[in-house]
């Protein structure tokens, strides 16, 4: 049958919540062009339920994540980069289209992304060693410091950077153990629809990213008060938008890291993989110390 006789078959995008794919609970959609106004397709609008729903599945899928073994959380981390690399063609059209990118630019903007992906897998078991620690003390005893997760994570995703700035500021909240509700850009949210895909045929729990689209603003502002909430990057707020949302999360002391200019193709460095980790510090007596020595 030629191309000529053949119905298109217009892809739907979807939510992506607690490891399944809902349409917005609203029925909203709204209308998603690309860089000239031409129209691609219609994505879900998400309401505040969306919003509830994704932290509900976010703790629930904490425990499991946060206690998986660092090495474990890497080997998952470089699944997905695996995943994306299988459909490297379909991130190439959606980010040439979304950011009004050439092909051969979008393609480096997608091969930097998977290699990002790559590199903070490579750090789950390696960040402990650089931030945690024995330290000093005067006395009979072991102390140690170790970095944890901070818990649920909402993620204001860049505007304009839709996929390398994406993959920048997710990979590394999970990448220490955190849940991520992320808030994907309002105007070119489909490189972010599609990686709930590529998660999903992931080894990944269900629940530990959980990826929104919709007015950022409206998504936001509810996220930014949820009490379950422990932490909140407002990388893709603008001024007015990240001062509301700073005032909300101070309610029950979140974690803010507050929006600044950031060159996504430059080093990353461990900033965002130490941003939501708290330290734990355990004291631990040695036992009675001797001439000859400690006895433990």
């Amino acid at each position: 049958m030629s191309d000529a006789m053949r119905l298109s078959v217009f892809k739907t995008y979807k939510l992506y919540v607690g490891g399944k794919f809902p349409r917005s609970e609203s029925g909203r959609v709204y209308e998603v062009t690309d860089s000239k106004g031409k129209w691609l397709a219609n994505a879900p609008l998400s309401s505040r339920k969306d919003a509830r729903d994704a932290v509900v599945a976010a703790r629930k899928a904490f425990g499991g994540w946060s206690g998986a073994t660092a090495y474990n959380r890497g080997q998952i981390l470089y699944r997905i980069a695996e995943m994306l690399e299988g459909r490297k063609d379909q991130f190439v059209r959606e980010v040439a289209q979304s950011e009004g990118l050439s092909k051969s630019k979008a393609a480096d903007v997608v091969d930097a992304a998977i290699d990002r992906w790559v590199w903070y897998a490579g750090w789950t078991d390696k960040i402990a060693q650089v931030v945690g620690g024995a330290n000093p003390v005067a006395g009979p005893y072991f102390n140690l410091s170790t970095p944890e997760p901070t818990g649920v994570v909402t993620i204001v995703a860049p505007q304009e950077s839709s996929f390398l700035g994406l993959v920048s500021v997710v990979a590394p909240v999970i990448a220490t153990g955190n849940t991520a509700v992320v808030i994907a850009s309002e105007k070119a949210p489909l490189p972010a629809l599609s990686l709930g895909e590529v998660l999903a045929t992931s080894d990944l729990p269900g629940g530990v990213v959980n990826v929104l689209c919709g007015r950022t603003a409206e998504i936001a502002a509810p996220l930014a008060a949820h009490q379950d909430v422990n932490g909140i990057d407002l990388t893709g707020a603008d001024e007015v938008l990240a001062k509301e949302l700073e005032v909300a999360a101070a309610d029950n002391l979140k974690r803010v890291l507050r929006p600044q200019a950031v060159d996504f193709s430059a080093d990353p460095g461990t900033h965002r993989l130490t941003s939501f980790l708290e330290t734990k510090t355990v004291w631990h007596p040695t036992g009675s110390l001797g001439a000859s020595g400690s006895a433990y």
